[in-house]
């Protein structure tokens, strides 16, 4: 476990919240992950109490199980994305229905994960989701870049006095058309020599630019300008 500590993305410790109905599995998942170094600040058991015990903990990084009582996880995820945009979501599911899949990462959240995974692959994915990258159980990460390219290929209509998009910078343009390409923040980083916390930088200046709320509208807004092909 020290590895998974020593590659921990800030110096501070990340805030990990864990959020299921079902209490054996919940608390085991919060045990596990405080045995690898995270500070584990909540825990939920339904979906009002997650939004509640979220916005009064911030964690950094939600492990959300969809199906839950009294709200459902993709609202629980959409409701608190879209009041902290900054708030990584990682979904932990027993269902790897594609239409769970997606429904969860349009609404906000940052990578999805099967319940089937080990203890040392939610470890690391948690890790790799506080870090901002995208995480996916194998075979899923294909699904969700193909619904990103569906979604771009038919774009809403833009109004006839829409606002000229707001200009970037080279280097944002750069970082954008890698996200775009799939790539995590740590790839983009070694691929332009610059360090992970500028890229994330990089990347929350330019949805702050675009008025966007999240790395999902971050790719759709560059697949549509073809900047995955570029």
């Amino acid at each position: 476990m020290s590895d998974t500590q020593a590659e921990a993305p800030t110096e501070r410790t990340v805030r990990v919240m864990v959020v299921d109905d079902h209490p054996m599995w919940r608390d085991a998942v919060a045990r596990d992950l405080a045995a690898a170094g995270y500070d584990v600040v909540a825990t939920a058991g339904d979906g009002p109490e997650a939004v509640r015990r979220a916005k009064a903990a911030g964690p950094d990084v939600l492990v959300l199980d969809l199906n839950l009582p009294g709200l459902p996880g993709v609202a629980v995820c959409k409701e608190l994305v879209g009041e902290n945009p900054a708030l990584r979501v990682l979904v932990l599911s027993a269902s790897g229905e594609h239409a769970d899949v997606l429904e969860a990462v349009k609404s906000g959240a940052t990578g999805y994960l099967l319940k089937s995974a080990s203890t040392q692959e939610l470890v690391d994915a948690v890790r790799r989701t506080a870090a901002g990258d995208p995480v996916f159980t194998p075979g899923l990460a294909g699904l969700v870049l193909g619904e990103y390219r569906r979604l771009a290929a038919d774009p809403a209509p833009a109004a006839p006095d829409e606002p000229k998009a707001p200009r970037l910078t080279d280097r944002e343009t750069e970082v954008l058309r890698l996200v775009a390409k799939g790539l995590s923040y740590k790839q983009i980083a070694e691929r332009l020599v610059i360090s992970h916390r500028t890229v994330q930088n990089h990347v929350q200046n330019t949805l702050g630019k675009l008025q966007l709320h999240n790395r999902v509208e971050l790719v759709r807004y560059a697949i549509e300008r073809g900047l995955d092909d570029a």
